[in-house]
């Protein structure tokens, strides 16, 4: 990938930041879609963290977003979008939006997102986000992750932002033939990132993409309690 020659580091906007993280987080650990590459240069991860923690915006690690929940290093984001196999028309479904980052890294690659929220303050703070930087391909609904968004199915791809107990079938069967879902699944310590891809005469493939350590995704097909 092209970068340019960042001088000052730090100087507002974050760009020089951007590409750093790409080039030594990224790049170096093998995400090699130029899509997801391009978007995770594109959006500016420091407008969806905290203000005081924008500083850190670029760190190598998670940061707390408020509600239990946190923002996903940079590079198990990019790890779980690549592992999506994202085409330009698809349409995917989020589980857990957050703060926005994934579901905004998405847009930027997809036709449309849909992502679902169980805390309404992130989902508020989400949308809020998304009309500033005008990524008006993303729409966001407040309810049960776990049963994903049902009057908008099927989708192309799915991706999960939180660790489940298994997988929740409504997700499943919300995804298109042909298509992935991409979730952590284990307990409530550690987890494994699994790859379900849902073949066109019905039958399934699963892999692993490694142990993982994420927030539990509560719902009526996850965790009854964050705790």
């Amino acid at each position: 990938m092209f970068f340019k020659n960042c001088i000052k580091p730090d100087s507002g906007d974050f760009a020089c930041e951007r590409e750093q993280m790409v080039r030594e987080q990224l790049e170096f650990r093998g995400i090699k879609n130029r899509a997801v590459l391009e978007a995770m240069l594109t959006v500016p991860r420091h407008l969806f963290v905290p203000e005081h923690l924008r500083k850190y915006a670029h760190y190598d690690g998670p940061l707390a977003i408020g509600e239990g929940q946190t923002i996903s290093q940079p590079y198990m984001v990019a790890l779980m979008v690549e592992a999506l196999e994202p085409q330009a028309g698809d349409w995917i479904l989020e589980v857990g939006t957050g703060s926005g980052y994934a579901a905004a890294v998405l847009s930027r690659i997809v036709s449309r997102v849909f992502t679902v929220e169980r805390h309404r303050s992130l989902a508020l703070g989400a949308v809020r986000r998304f009309r500033l930087l005008g990524y008006d391909n993303i729409d966001v609904y407040v309810g049960d992750g776990t049963k994903g968004w049902p009057a908008e199915a099927l989708f192309d791809g799915i991706l999960v932002s939180a660790a489940a107990p298994a997988i929740p079938a409504s997700l499943r069967n919300q995804l298109k033939p042909g298509g992935c879902l991409v979730i952590p699944v284990g307990g409530r310590g550690y987890q494994e990132l699994l790859r379900l891809r849902l073949e066109r005469d019905g039958s399934s493939v699963q892999d692993s993409l490694g142990a993982v350590q994420f927030v539990p995704l509560v719902g009526e097909e996850g965790w009854n309690t964050e705790y």
